[in-house]
């Protein structure tokens, strides 16, 4: 049975197209063009009772459009939305507090028009406060709190509807480590609740930890649905394709340069996989001998977070080579990280300075291979003792 489901949905709006002058015939006076822009089109979805549902895209792909039609903070242009049971929306943290009320009287503000009755505000104001983190300042008026404790007073608000049905919108990004944490509790409880909840995350750790289905949007249509894992491995790969691979703006001294990046697993012809032995191979051109040289390899997740590197820093006594072409090649026992697209950087430098530098220059594919959860693969022996 569905909780939520979305039959052929478009969103479309109205922009201005800059400001010009009317001038043949007419006095002159600014106008602007008006120009339709489909925030969503022609998107159907079906949602399952007790799903958790992750939705992810570029910036502008429609995302949190999506949840504002869910949330009914706006109508579609067609097409339409049914859903089943009590919904909560946590998109705009926050909105509707008063600024010269206190924290405990904003809860109550805030609980009833999220559609709380005051005895059940009552029962789990404690709570709230509790959840939030503010206890010493709830007596204070909000316009005194700072950003962090105002978002999370309101997404504890929010948190404490009981919904059957939770839209959630980037809220991984709400306050401290900490708060995260608490976060991901709370969502990991409403899914052994039974509970439908619908995530949009940059995060894609997350997406894949909590999510039981992914959804991948782009430029306001669905372009795939499936697992998280298949789902999030997709737009790695869109969003890798759509970088422009360039030289970094930097001005090195070209006494040395680096020429091309490549990876293999044992077989040269195939992809390194997760869990195996990886080749990569690093080519290089030298104008003069060079001494206490230091050749890098960045490994970056597509979203820019430094996942690993492999470099000789580590090599003793330090490398010195002679003038001309050749080839570092850095062997790994085991390739440790999951398999996805990564972004690669490479660099070259002799005594704390760089010689040469290339900033997404080249793209490392990791197959799936060994079982891993998390981010990493980690090779183990066990036993079992008697």
């Amino acid at each position: 049975m569905f909780d939520i489901r979305l039959d052929h949905v478009s969103k479309r709006y109205s922009i201005q197209d800059g400001t010009r002058e009317r001038s043949i015939g007419w006095p002159k006076f600014p106008f602007q063009r008006k120009k339709e822009m489909w925030a969503l089109r022609d998107v159907s979805v079906e949602v399952q009772e007790g799903e958790s549902l992750g939705i992810i895209g570029n910036n502008g792909a429609g995302k949190s459009t999506l949840l504002k039609l869910l949330s009914r903070i706006t109508a579609p242009t067609s097409g339409e939305i049914s859903i089943r049971g009590r919904l909560s929306a946590l998109i705009e943290v926050g909105s509707g507090f008063h600024p010269e009320l206190t924290g405990r009287e904003n809860i109550f503000l805030n609980g009833l028009m999220l559609g709380m009755t005051r005895p059940e505000i009552t029962r789990k104001v404690d709570s709230i406060i509790d959840f939030a983190g503010v206890p010493e300042y709830i007596d204070v008026p909000v316009k005194r709190y700072s950003s962090g404790m105002y978002v999370r007073l309101g997404f504890s608000i929010a948190a404490h509807l009981d919904p059957d049905i939770l839209l959630l919108d980037e809220v991984l990004a709400v306050g401290d480590i900490a708060f995260q944490a608490k976060c991901l509790d709370l969502i990991g409880k409403l899914r052994e609740d039974g509970r439908t909840v619908v995530l949009i995350s940059h995060d894609l750790s997350a997406i894949q930890r909590l999510c039981s289905r992914a959804i991948l949007l782009n430029h306001g249509q669905v372009v795939m649905t499936g697992s998280p894992v298949d789902v999030v491995n997709h737009y790695q790969q869109m969003a890798i394709a759509e970088e422009t691979y360039q030289l970094s703006d930097e001005t090195f001294k070209k006494t040395a340069t680096c020429s091309y990046i490549s990876f293999a697993s044992t077989d040269a012809d195939e992809t390194p996989s997760t869990g195996y032995p990886m080749f990569a191979r690093f080519g290089f051109h030298v104008q003069a001998p060079l001494d206490n040289v230091v050749f890098n390899v960045l490994i970056y997740w597509p979203s820019g977070y430094l996942c690993t590197q492999l470099t000789t820093a580590i090599s003793e006594p330090q490398l010195r080579i002679t003038a001309g072409s050749g080839e570092v090649e850095f062997y790994c026992p085991v390739l440790e990280i999951q398999p996805g697209w990564y972004r690669v950087d490479i660099s070259i430098e002799s005594n704390g300075v760089y010689l040469d530098r290339r900033q997404r220059c080249a793209v490392l594919r990791v197959r799936p291979g060994k079982l891993a959860f998390g981010d990493f693969y980690m090779d183990t022996v066990w036993r079992i003792r008697t």
